[in-house]
């Protein structure tokens, strides 16, 4: 992983097809950032899941950018409340950018969005490390 944020996300980036992409850009060791682009559903969610349980691990702060996410059905719902249970369960956080209405109202519909960490944006996120 590259600690430039301006590198060229193509060539960190994980397709599955065309429906979903993952830009991750690392911020030294304290930070990460996974930027989802495209659809959450049954068959992205396991792909979104194996991204999370990459990077909860290994920093303190993992900044999940769903500002790009153009549909979050249940399935992706169900992996980012097991993925802020894993972060919370090391002491890290996951903090969500949704930056999107779709991903603020499947969040709250399900009452969900009052259980994560939410910022405006992404240097918001990176800023509040706390």
């Amino acid at each position: 992983m590259n600690a430039d944020p301006h590198v060229n996300p193509a060539d960190e980036a994980g397709d599955v097809g065309e429906v979903v992409r993952f830009d991750v850009v690392t911020h030294g060791t304290d930070a990460t950032v996974v930027h989802v682009v495209g659809e959450i559903d049954t068959l992205t969610a396991p792909v979104l899941r194996a991204q999370l349980d990459e990077h909860i691990p290994t920093v303190p702060l993992l900044v999940l950018d769903l500002s790009d996410v153009t549909f979050l059905g249940s399935a992706g719902l169900a992996v980012l409340v097991a993925a802020k249970d894993a972060a919370d369960a090391r002491g890290h956080t996951l903090r969500l950018v949704c930056g999107s209405r779709i991903v603020i109202r499947a969040l709250e519909a399900t009452g969900l969005l009052t259980l994560f960490d939410v910022a405006d944006g992404v240097p918001e996120a990176l800023g509040s490390r706390a």
